[in-house]
């Protein structure tokens, strides 16, 4: 999936606050083990802003070997999109409150789906709080939305059985922290460890101690570094599909093109006879 226009995937809160009437605001706060999101919109919000749930509206139950968070369907993401209150022609801007995370699944899954005039607000919650921006409380009312998303199906991502042979015909990067890819440590799925054949691109890497992203001029060296130079196929993966679409966010901001894998390592470590690697290799 290439992407088509020159606009920043990213806003600065400084910029949200001068274009508020212009644009549509998505609240998409998340955090893995936590489900009071709603409850944290509620308490206090972007004015205008729509909540919209991680966990069930850019995601879907599926089996294990499908990892923890698959894409939602096609026909599901669309209805939701109309619920979300998105109007055809209006610009969309989403936020969290945690490092981007759960903004860069729902930036990745709408671009994906067709909507093009999408951003990320760079810092999200405390970057708007920084710059004074006002905080709304309670429901917002949402008018059902007239969007018509494209029905993607596999575009811009890989499944298990294509990943088995990425990393012959590309790169393929995997998003966590270095202790996780190389096996010390594994605090949710079955194995320890990482793709045998994946690079480390943590994650941490594309990001400044207060939640922003990094200048492009550092996400592009970090990129650099791992081999990812903009002319050969890259794929990217992390525990469940949430981490590697920001790491597909952090591409886009510098003119990277990535697949990602949706099921990730949670799908990876699921089934059973796949290998694994450990350590640096």
């Amino acid at each position: 999936m290439r992407m088509t226009t020159r606009q920043s995937p990213l806003i600065s809160a400084a910029e949200l606050r001068e274009r508020l009437d212009e644009v549509h605001v998505l609240d998409a706060r998340w955090q893995l083990g936590r489900d009071d999101g709603y409850e944290q919109h509620l308490a206090g919000h972007i004015p205008g802003a729509v909540f919209i749930d991680v966990e069930r509206e850019l995601s879907r139950h599926g089996e294990p070997a499908e990892g923890r968070h698959p894409l939602p369907d096609d026909t599901a993401l669309a209805a939701s999109a109309r619920r979300w209150g998105i109007r055809s022609g209006v610009p969309v801007v989403i936020y969290d409150d945690v490092r981007m995370l759960a903004a860069s699944r729902a930036w990745w899954a709408l671009r994906r789906a067709g909507l093009h005039d999408v951003r990320v607000l760079d810092g999200g919650w405390p970057a708007w709080l920084a710059v004074g921006g006002e905080a709304e409380t309670g429901a917002v009312p949402t008018p059902e939305g007239d969007v018509a998303l494209t029905s993607p199906g596999r575009a811009g991502t890989i499944d298990t059985d294509g990943v088995a042979g990425w990393p012959q015909t590309g790169v393929l990067l995997d998003a966590r922290a270095a202790e996780r890819y190389r096996g010390e440590t594994e605090p949710i799925d079955p194995i320890a460890g990482h793709i045998p054949g994946a690079r480390n691109l943590p994650i941490g890497r594309m990001l400044t101690d207060d939640g922003c992203f990094r200048p492009a001029s550092d996400i592009a060296a970090a990129f650099d570094e791992v081999g990812v130079d903009g002319t050969i196929p890259v794929a990217a993966y992390c525990g469940s599909g949430i981490t590697a679409a920001q790491l597909a966010l952090a591409g886009a901001i510098v003119g990277r093109e990535l697949t990602v894998y949706p099921g990730s390592w949670s799908a990876w470590s699921n089934t059973p006879g796949l290998p694994v690697a450990v350590g640096e290799a």
